[in-house]
């Protein structure tokens, strides 16, 4: 009987001792040494960044087959086409990329400056204002835009899971 209080008592005592480190390290910052991403509990000047139509580009191993399965699910050829390779499929607000042979694994994109009709609007922030916004947060790009350029560019980066983001302005 004492042995198993002793036991419960050391219990809570480990989950006491680990729940207070746990708050006292919670608003420190921590960085991913792996993928160098910095990450806290506070939104940072990111927070507010305008990044314009949401669409998931997919590499597909048969485009035929791709579009024929998404217009299954109710989605319609919007751009693209068959002989380059690659087609912009829409259902309702709900963009998509399928694209054979043009790079590895899934991307997040992201097109500033445009909305999920590939329509221009105003104001948007710049390619090149989120790059200093990200590079100030400690973000770290695998690719940047020439900061002393103008008009369409673009930033690739990764998140702490390894998913590759595009953000891709074309104006």
């Amino acid at each position: 009987m004492k042995n198993t209080a002793f036991l419960l008592l050391g219990f809570a005592i480990t989950f006491c001792f680990g729940f207070s480190i746990r708050t006292i390290t919670t608003n420190q910052r921590t960085t991913d040494q792996e993928n160098n991403h910095t990450i806290s509990d506070k939104p940072k000047m990111g927070a507010n960044m305008k990044l314009g139509a949401f669409s998931m580009s997919l590499n597909v191993q048969d485009l035929e087959k791709s579009k024929l399965f998404y217009e299954n699910l109710g989605f319609s050829v919007f751009g693209g086409s068959m002989e380059k390779k690659y087609l912009i499929m829409k259902n309702g607000n709900t963009l998509i990329g399928i694209f054979h042979g043009m790079f590895q694994g899934n991307i997040l994109t992201f097109n500033p400056g445009w909305d999920e009709n590939a329509k221009n609007f105003d104001p948007f922030d710049d390619v090149r204002e989120i790059q200093k916004n990200l590079k100030s947060d400690g973000i770290k790009l695998t690719v940047e835009a020439d900061e002393k350029t103008t008009g369409p560019a673009y930033i690739m980066l990764t998140d702490p899971d390894g998913n590759s983001i595009l953000i891709d302005q074309h104006r």
